[in-house]
């Protein structure tokens, strides 16, 4: 049903950052197109076990984002490419994001009044 939520790679030679860190924003980014898709189905279990596995995800990001970094060509090129590829998924996980809370808050509100000992009534 849903891709791995695993880092993607890519052929050599075609990274325009350290393709390892990439491929973590971008498998970050599908959970997050999964997880917006399971709210929009009201999949609520499924939005958390996707969130769960962001979160391991953007764990293992800041691990391999504190290792030394390995010495590429025209690295100001590249660098330049990355903050826009970086900047562009991170763009879409916060419009994905605000979508789901969007989603989440009946849902969420149903819940407080439920904890709180509130019912609905039916009218």
């Amino acid at each position: 049903m849903h891709k791995p939520l695993q880092p993607a790679t890519r052929p050599t030679g075609t990274a325009v950052m350290d393709p390892q860190l990439l491929s973590y924003y971008e498998a970050i980014e599908r959970a997050s197109a999964d997880m917006l898709s399971a709210a929009r189905d009201g999949n609520w279990d499924e939005v958390l076990k996707l969130e769960g596995a962001c979160v391991l995800l953007i764990s293992q990001l800041k691990h391999a984002a504190q290792q030394p970094e390995t010495a590429a060509e025209n690295l100001d090129v590249q660098a330049l490419e990355a903050a826009k590829a970086k900047s562009r998924i991170m763009q879409r996980i916060l419009v994905n994001d605000a979508e789901i809370r969007h989603l989440a808050e009946p849902w969420l509100q149903d819940l407080d009044d439920t904890l709180a000992g509130r019912h609905k009534t039916l009218h």
